[in-house]
């Protein structure tokens, strides 16, 4: 698994790329506030992850709040044969902090 940190993110989604975002934190943390992507909580990730859509293939970036939920998902991800699952770093309060 390799991560992503909030710098590289900022810099790929400024240049206008198109992102596989994946976000694990639970349905009210998602509607309180989000930066976009599939909302899979992890409290419901193995049931669920085949109905988000994704090739094997695809790179997905998987976040949550601070990073340890997202790098959860991500391992499992990998397990199931996900290749290119990443864990953004620090969460969305990495992204928030560089925004500051």
């Amino acid at each position: 698994m390799h991560p992503i940190n909030g710098i590289e993110f900022f810099k790929r989604l400024n240049e206008g790329e198109s992102l596989n975002l994946l976000d694990v934190r639970e349905e009210i943390e998602f509607n309180t506030y989000n930066i976009g992507g599939k909302n899979i909580p992890l409290s419901k990730f193995h049931e669920n992850i085949d109905q988000a859509g994704y090739n094997k293939t695809d790179e997905i970036i998987v976040i949550c709040m601070v990073g340890m939920r997202s790098e959860t998902a991500s391992n499992i991800l990998v397990k199931k044969g996900f290749q290119l699952a990443r864990n953004l770093t620090g969460g969305l309060l990495a992204l928030q902090k560089l925004k500051q």
